[in-house]
């Protein structure tokens, strides 16, 4: 039997989504697509052929809507995560949780307190090459982590910027960090954890009219002794592939887009990935934020569709996604204040 899902929020995002939803037609109906503008509406039906409808309350109040594919900008999530969870909807929500701290929390909440099932698109954990690293690292493969940087030198346009609210405090919460970066960083704390200390600077470029961040430079300390840095901007044309590197006490890797090399003390050299096949590798880091095949987005909603059958947890739930918001959170506190700022993990909610 198919689960009934609906979809809110028809804007950019939800491409790939909609391609998900088609690949997994077996699995899943779509009962509606909801947008306040009727032209999204309008463009959404013909361009996947799937039902819309032009009320979200006609999503929230159909009993047979088992869930609910959230894809609206974050300044909105809070409050529609909260009417999700009073309709008794499970949400595949896209990243971020919120445009702010308190707003994130609220999310995973207020889902908790309803008992019921969130998920967060942060999709590069999907990717094969990324599984490959994240099993090396469980095996000791690379050896005790010394030193690793997570570089995003990716290249946004003017009219990436052109949508009314793109780029601002008040909309989106953040800059490169919370909107962009956020995908690698992510990867980057599943792999290594949090770290214990940051210091870092973050500045508004100038080359579009935005007030969030776009340049940003940061140094890590972990309890263990590792050392990171993060390298993020959107001010790199044309833009390149998102990097983690990890140098370690028995060899190194270098994850480049979804290609993964590594280089071990003992000889032995693993190159796994490149199955994205998009032209340039760069996923998504240029002009056109689309630039990426669906695969991994397919494989979220696998996984949150597999996670509500078996009454389990997605691989990235609330309680994860927050871990990235309070790296984020700290590397805009620490570059505010110009101070070194500990991430006190023992106090995420």
């Amino acid at each position: 039997m198919r689960r009934r899902v609906g979809v809110i929020g028809l804007g950019m995002a939800a491409t790939p989504h909609a391609q998900s939803l088609l690949d997994l037609s077996g699995r899943v109906a779509v009962a509606g697509g909801y947008s306040p503008s009727a032209d999204r509406r309008a463009a959404f039906a013909a361009r996947f052929g799937l039902p819309v409808v032009e009320r979200a309350e006609d999503l929230l109040d159909d009993p047979t809507v088992s869930a609910i594919l959230l894809l609206t900008p974050p300044d909105t999530h809070a409050a529609l995560v909260a009417r999700c969870a009073a309709a008794g909807k499970h949400v595949l929500l896209e990243k971020p949780l919120d445009a702010t701290p308190d707003g994130a929390s609220a999310v995973v909440e207020s889902m908790e307190r309803a008992g019921l099932t969130l998920g967060v698109v942060l999709q590069h954990r999907f990717r094969a090459s990324a599984e490959k690293l994240t099993a090396l690292l469980r095996e000791g493969a690379l050896g005790d982590p010394l030193s690793a940087a997570v570089v995003v030198r990716w290249w946004r346009d003017a009219a990436y910027y052109a949508q009314p609210g793109r780029g601002m405090k008040a909309r989106d919460g953040g800059g490169v960090l919370l909107t962009q970066a956020i995908h690698t960083l992510d990867l980057f704390v599943s792999l290594l954890g949090l770290p214990r200390d940051v210091v870092g600077f973050a500045r508004t470029s100038g080359l579009r009219p935005i007030d969030t961040e776009d340049v940003v430079a940061a140094a890590l300390r972990y309890d263990n002794g590792l050392l990171a840095t993060v390298d993020a901007t959107t001010t790199a044309f044309p833009g390149f592939p998102e990097r983690i590197e990890i140098a370690g006490t028995a060899g190194s890797a270098v994850l480049s887009g979804d290609r993964l090399e590594v280089r071990l003390h003992s000889g032995a050299v693993i190159d796994a990935g490149g199955s994205d096949g998009t032209p340039g590798g760069t996923l998504g880091g240029g002009a056109d934020p689309m630039a990426f095949s669906n695969q991994h987005h397919r494989a979220v909603l696998a996984d949150f569709l597999d996670a509500l059958d078996g009454g389990r947890r997605p691989r990235v739930d609330g309680r994860e996604a927050l871990k990235v918001h309070a790296l984020i959170d700290a590397l805009l506190r620490a570059a505010e204040t110009g101070a070194p700022t500990t991430l006190l993990k023992d106090l995420l909610p």
